[in-house]
């Protein structure tokens, strides 16, 4: 009997301690279950933080990429103009260093003289 005894009590005296070491470990694994959650959260929270910002970079380099090919646009434009009025001039040039370019020049040349003067032509 008294073997017994001794066995209920110790078997009594586990109980409470495997109890609190069930109740220990299950504060702790949801203290664990809780930082991973957290972790989680603040990793969700960064990745969707980065592609925010990489939305917004590709919405403003788009917007700049359209400015600029607008501006190059226009400046493609006026270089053709400009371009245009040059090969207008070059072969305007090419026609004075021509055969019979003096007479076209001084055939030019007759508006800007006023009425009653004489030309002088440098040789």
């Amino acid at each position: 009997m008294v073997t017994a005894s001794t066995t209920k009590s110790s078997r009594l005296t586990n109980q409470p301690s495997a109890e609190a070491a069930a109740h220990r470990a299950a504060t702790i694994q949801r203290q664990l279950d809780r930082q991973e959650l957290h972790c989680s959260l603040i990793a969700l929270a960064a990745k969707s933080a980065l592609i925010l910002v990489g939305c917004v970079s590709v919405a403003r380099l788009s917007v700049a990429y359209q400015e600029r090919l607008e501006r190059h646009g226009e400046i493609a434009a006026v270089v053709n103009l400009e371009s245009k009025k040059l090969e207008t001039l070059q072969q305007r040039f090419d026609r004075l260093f021509s055969i019979g370019g003096e007479k076209r020049l001084l055939s030019e040349q007759d508006q800007w003289i006023a009425p009653n003067r004489l030309r002088v032509i440098w040789r």
